[in-house]
């Protein structure tokens, strides 16, 4: 498979497009205005302990408070430390996209943490903050290089199950324990694999450096505060994600082509020739084919080859997506017909959860097949397409009513979410009220307002739509309400409403009076 990375920079916005095969598979956006938070290190304080929800709120000087959950707290902050043997063990577990290990958790100790209000403790954020979401965090700081995961206050040295020779693992954890001094523990990369002892001293010796640097910065720290901020996107990505499979790098901006090739350099001298600069005048994503490919398969409707098409919706609790057949009828028997789409369906439909970020439940519904083997096939295929995804996932088989469903994890924002916005109009939701809906609300508020008022002069203000719809008809809507209620209204129109909202103003009482009237008191 040929994979290939392009970075597009402007002054506002950095976009990384990785191409596999031709085809965008993955997409990752950073806006000035909301820059990458991931790795950055705190020095908070604990602003609320809730021990109902095993977790507590720590104050990090953001606009919401940062989540931590008792089972992310290291051993320092507990009552009883674990006392697991922790020197040389193996990572089991799939690195994340920006190379921190994640453990998996002893729910038994989520309990014995101590933490209480107004406590000082270093933080490091592992996920980013979505919708009203703060961002989650743990004590369990990592320091992510190249080839390493530098873990200060541990002792144990991992290898990724990813090198599977044993005799590479053998001969990187040896290097590793000389290394390494006492009081740190470290994670060795897959990318590890092959590099030579002097290339992993460096890594580790720039890792340390960098944590130094933050002990001296705690010493001056004073919470809430930032005391280490992560490498931005385009940096990480070369750092975390550029490996021997990526054929070709390739960056519209001169200054991050420099400091490309100068890391590169002295971390993988090979692969340096792999990093290109883009100075054509036609932009980088329009030469390569991935403007059209982000117009295309970030729509609400993605069109299937065969005539097909998926539905993607996100609603609060999930992420829904439908399979639809189309206009596809190329064969008579109609589970062959189905079993065909479904299964390219199934393909898209991986590929669009990785590329948009899906993450959390994930419900998705296949056009319905009665032959349980048909089934299974669809649920194995699903769970091979999801091996090349770095998030885990969990798979359940197909229920009978044709339903598969998937829990991914969530590291960042979905990219719907980084290039756009809640619509003002409806908030959300999609729809908005229909005009002759309105048409009965305003009828019932006059009921309302003529029941308890005798004022017979009102201005209504309303959207320029709404004020042509009222004005329609040989007898004007607006006239027909004047005569039933006998009060004078007169229609302000004004753009900055929403489309199905309407205010009423008291002439009388200078002031406006839709609350009021609302609703019956």
């Amino acid at each position: 498979m040929k994979k290939e990375i392009f970075i597009n920079v402007t002054e506002d916005q950095h976009r990384i497009a990785m191409v596999e095969d031709g085809k965008l598979a993955e997409l990752f956006i950073e806006n000035e205005d909301r820059e990458r938070m991931v790795g950055n290190i705190y020095l908070g304080k604990v602003a609320k302990v809730m021990p109902g929800i095993k977790a507590c709120f720590i104050d990090v000087g953001l606009e919401q408070d940062a989540f931590l959950h008792f089972s992310d707290v290291d051993d320092k902050y507990r009552e009883t430390p674990t006392n697991e043997q922790k020197k040389d063990v193996d990572f089991d577990d799939d690195e994340e996209e920006d190379g921190r290990p994640r453990k998996k958790r002893n729910r038994r100790d989520d309990t014995n943490v101590n933490l209480a209000k107004g406590q000082e403790v270093l933080v490091q954020v592992f996920k980013e903050p979505v919708a009203n979401k703060g961002v989650r965090v743990t004590t369990e700081i990592s320091l992510p290089g190249r080839f390493i995961v530098l873990m200060p206050r541990e002792n144990s040295i991992g290898v990724s199950r990813k090198i599977g020779h044993f005799k590479e693992k053998r001969r990187l954890r040896r290097i590793a324990r000389n290394l390494i001094p006492s009081g740190f523990g470290c994670i060795i990369r897959t990318v590890a694999q092959g590099a030579s002892e002097e290339a992993l001293q460096q890594d580790i010796e720039g890792l340390i450096q960098d944590w130094r640097q933050i002990e001296r910065n705690l010493r001056q720290a004073v919470p809430p505060s930032l005391v280490h901020k992560d490498m931005n996107a385009s940096s990480s990505i070369i750092r975390d994600l550029f490996s021997k499979e990526v054929s070709n790098v390739v960056v519209d901006s001169r200054k991050l082509y420099r400091e490309f090739r100068s890391y590169v350099n002295l971390v993988s001298p090979n692969m340096v020739d792999n990093i290109n600069y883009h100075s054509g005048k036609e932009p980088i994503f329009d030469k390569y084919g991935v403007e059209k490919q982000i117009e295309q398969t970030l729509s609400r409707r993605v069109w299937l080859k065969s005539g097909g098409y998926l539905i993607i919706e996100h609603t609060e609790a999930m992420k829904v997506i439908d399979v639809n057949s189309g206009r596809y009828a190329a064969k008579a028997e109609q589970e062959l017909n189905s079993l065909k789409t479904n299964l390219e369906a199934l393909k898209e439909i991986s590929r669009q959860i990785r590329l948009r970020d899906l993450a959390g439940i994930i419900v998705i519904d296949f056009i319905d097949m009665d032959q349980e083997e048909n089934r299974r096939k669809l649920f194995d295929e699903m769970r091979r397409e999801l091996r090349r995804d770095r998030a885990k996932s969990t798979v359940l088989p197909i229920t009978e009513f044709g339903l598969m469903q998937i829990t991914r994890q969530r590291i960042r924002e979905s990219v719907q979410f980084s290039i756009s916005e809640t619509c003002p109009t409806c908030n959300g939701v999609g729809r908005v009220t229909s005009q002759s809906s309105l048409f009965i609300q305003i009828d019932r508020w006059l009921r309302r307002f003529r029941m308890q008022c005798k004022e017979l002069r009102l201005v209504m203000y309303v959207h320029p739509s709404l004020a042509e719809y009222l004005n329609e008809g040989k007898i004007p809507r607006i006239t027909k309400l004047m005569m039933k209620h006998f009060v004078q209204i007169k229609i302000v129109t004004d753009p900055t409403l929403a489309v199905d909202e309407f205010r009423f103003y008291s002439r009388k009482r200078n002031h406006f009076i839709t609350k009021q009237y609302q609703s019956a008191n």
